[in-house]
């Protein structure tokens, strides 16, 4: 029988991190700190392992995922719900830190991944500007709802004055975003590609270079898998279920969905795309989707190619 490689699993909390290593049944803890984060390499090379995996954590899993790359570890970044319904596959019905861990290292032992793509500060910037933009939108659109229906004047004046200062520090974080692509060359090949298809915005093409590394590196059913706009069997028997998406990035698939709106109506090849779907019955939602799936697809395909968009190609 072939030996296992040894495999980490780290569940993280914002003071510790709790380890276990498969199949030797060794566990651990650490400090989730500097000190922690290199005192754990050190025995994962003592170790010989390779492969270690983590689960999101509310960005506490950071600083331990980008310290173990730069020691040269193979880091895979899972979805709890998928880790969580394999330990139920596993008959696993308790969870605590301990037993979370040896639950990861078996996950990452037994089921196929990616790994984590290698780091880079510059996209990681980006995508820090514009959660901090996205948060901003949000906190908008409350406060303009919430101004319909006031009718003092001393709240009106204070509401307008949230709207102003919100506007300002949305375009303040703007010209952030465009220093921050203008200031790395491969940033800003790529932009220049996505934002040549008619109905890629700014948003968008700033979207998928933070929070979609993968895009131009991998095939159009992968990258549609990773963003969720793969639509899934729902069968069972005689009974023919309907297809839904499920899962994926949804920051990515946020913007993806209205780029869309505005692509089916202002670029030739995706509006015809979506009228024919529409004359064949599909409903506007599904059709939507579609636009969505061959977008993304397009895109892929133009930074994949390295080349600008182009309507008998595309």
């Amino acid at each position: 029988m072939a030996q296992i490689s040894p495999c980490v699993g780290i569940d993280v909390s914002k003071a510790r991190l709790d380890v276990a290593v498969f199949p030797d049944a060794t566990s651990f803890a650490v400090d989730n700190t500097p000190a922690g984060w290199a005192e754990l390499a050190a025995r994962c090379t003592g170790l010989s392992v390779v492969t270690i995996g983590l689960e999101a954590s509310g960005g506490f899993e950071q600083g331990i995922a980008h310290a173990l790359q730069d020691r040269g570890f193979t880091v895979r970044l899972l979805n709890p719900f998928r880790v969580r319904s394999f330990a139920k596959a596993l008959g696993k019905l308790a969870k605590n830190d301990q037993i979370d861990a040896a639950v990861i290292a078996r996950f990452v032992a037994t089921m196929p991944g990616r790994p984590l793509p290698p780091r880079s500060t510059v996209r990681q910037r980006l995508a820090a500007v514009l959660t901090m933009r996205q948060q901003l939108i949000e906190r908008l659109v409350m406060v303009r709802n919430q101004a319909r229906g006031l009718a003092d004047p001393l709240l009106c004046r204070l509401s307008k004055r949230h709207i102003t200062g919100l506007l300002a520090d949305i375009r303040l974080l703007d010209r952030r975003l465009a220093e921050i692509v203008a200031g790395d060359a491969e940033l800003t090949r790529q932009y220049r590609l996505l934002r040549s298809a008619p109905g890629v915005g700014p948003v968008l093409a700033l979207t998928v270079l933070a929070e979609l590394p993968e895009l131009g590196t991998i095939d159009r059913w992968k990258i549609a898998a990773l963003v969720g706009v793969v639509p899934y069997d729902f069968d069972s028997g005689t009974m023919k279920g309907k297809r839904c998406i499920w899962g994926g990035r949804t920051a990515v698939r946020n913007v993806l969905y209205m780029a869309a709106l505005v692509a089916s109506r202002c670029n030739p090849q995706l509006k015809a795309f979506r009228e024919q779907l529409a004359h064949a019955g599909k409903p506007a939602k599904v059709a939507l989707v579609a636009v969505m799936r061959k977008l993304l697809t397009m895109l892929n395909a133009m930074l994949r190619d390295g080349r600008e968009w182009q309507p008998t190609s595309a």
